[in-house]
């Protein structure tokens, strides 16, 4: 269970009716995005739970940065830190540590995770992808930890950055179901999924507005907006004929601010409430891209 929370985790830092055209892995830089660098704090809660799930109450909190430009790319740093109590009325502290930084091209992605359960290290990777062209496309991916192992992935692969980029297009283009092979590094980094992501009516600026309680809710008014909602399959299977690990359902602003969260594992959901929100300075472009 531990490792479905954290993989859902990781998912979070990054992710159709009428089927359009998807936006692919090579044109998803055509038109530019511009996602507003932030820091967001979230008070995580049990949403809700079945009989048999042995959960009874989680609580927890979740701090997200998004930083850079589009020309230097961006890095996103998180921490989710939840509080399981089962039945028994047994507390099991998580807390999941995760850094990224990826090129606006999607064609390199740097990922190091680290995974805490009462307050010892259960779980860690690190870890570069990068994407080539040629003749032969590869998507590779050199593990650091939690061993040095080198990996190919399908050259149709998502990175997260890439994914939400498509996803911000896919949405103003009208798509309401947007298919996708996707890679963030986390179970151990060893392991993608296929997502299918189910797209909303858009939601106009100033329309349904969160809570003035919110800190900093007010700087959304401008920004338009689509409920969201991504399932992850385990892949290689036929995902028609199979349940999704887990899902998740936000609203999704064009700036890259999330609102709404909640992940859903099937047998209990979390509910992310956003509760600040803070815009940061993109950075300056460099004449170099950070390797």
């Amino acid at each position: 269970m531990t490792h479905r929370i954290q993989a859902a985790a990781v998912a979070v830092c990054m992710g159709l009716a009428a089927f359009a055209a998807p936006v692919s892995a090579t044109e998803a830089g055509d038109d530019t995005v511009h996602f507003q660098p932030h820091r967001a704090v979230y008070e995580l809660s049990l949403d809700n739970a079945n009989a048999g799930s042995g959960v009874t109450g989680i609580t927890g909190r979740m701090v997200y940065e998004l930083k850079g430009s589009t020309c230097d790319g961006y890095s996103q740093d998180m921490r989710f830190v939840t509080v399981m109590t089962n039945q028994e009325g047994t507390d099991t502290t998580s807390d999941l540590r995760n850094s990224s930084w990826e090129d606006v091209g999607g064609k390199k992605l740097r990922f190091s995770s680290t995974q805490y359960q009462n307050d010892e290290l259960a779980d860690a990777s690190q870890g570069d992808a990068a994407r080539t062209k040629g003749t032969t496309p590869v998507v590779g991916v050199d593990l650091v930890k939690p061993a040095k192992k080198r990996l190919s992935l399908p050259t149709d692969i998502y990175f997260p950055m890439q994914h939400a980029t498509s996803l911000v297009q896919a949405a103003k283009s009208g798509v309401k179901l947007f298919p996708a092979n996707l890679y963030d590094g986390s179970e151990k980094g060893e392991k993608y999924y296929l997502t299918n992501t189910v797209i909303g009516k858009a939601i106009a600026p100033g329309a349904n507005p969160l809570s003035s309680k919110i800190k900093g809710a007010d700087k959304l008014a401008t920004s338009e907006s689509w409920p969201m909602t991504i399932g992850y399959f385990e892949a290689g299977k036929d995902h028609e004929d199979q349940m999704p690990a887990y899902e998740l359902s936000f609203r999704y602003y064009e700036n890259g601010v999330t609102s709404d969260l909640k992940i859903d594992y099937g047998e209990f959901a979390i509910r992310g409430d956003l509760k600040e929100l803070m815009f940061l300075e993109p950075s300056k472009c460099s004449e170099k891209t950070p390797r």
